[in-house]
């Protein structure tokens, strides 16, 4: 196995993973911050539901709540236009709706294993 190679199953999952930290580790803005500008690019990018999806736990643990979402649709709707902005309001439900349906289905599973 080269240097290069992850040793896992998951290499995209812990390439992101590793993004992510470096992201952080040289970023001086604060939690809540920096999910703040993260939100906003991925409007601008127009980034499909499993990319708010994955951000949704973060967002959440740095006090960002649906009134925060709004806000910043607010803020970059004039820069990104309509269509990215109503875009981006349907993926981010469709992106909580996967986490839900992936909480459900967790909890599920760990009260079946109950039994």
């Amino acid at each position: 196995m080269s240097e290069n190679e992850i040793d896992n199953d998951t290499p995209v999952s812990d390439t992101l993973l590793a993004m992510t930290v470096t992201s952080l580790e040289n970023s001086d803005l604060g939690p809540r911050e920096l999910m703040i500008a993260r939100i906003a690019a991925l409007v601008a990018v127009d980034a499909p539901a499993a990319s708010y999806a994955l951000n949704a736990v973060p967002a959440a643990e740095s006090d960002i709540d649906l009134d925060d979402i709004e806000d910043i649709l607010v803020a970059v709707a004039p820069i990104v236009g309509t269509t990215r902005i109503v875009s981006a309001a349907a993926n981010i439900a469709e992106g909580l709706g996967l986490v839900i349906a992936l909480a459900e289905a967790e909890l599920e599973e760990e009260l079946e294993e109950g039994s």
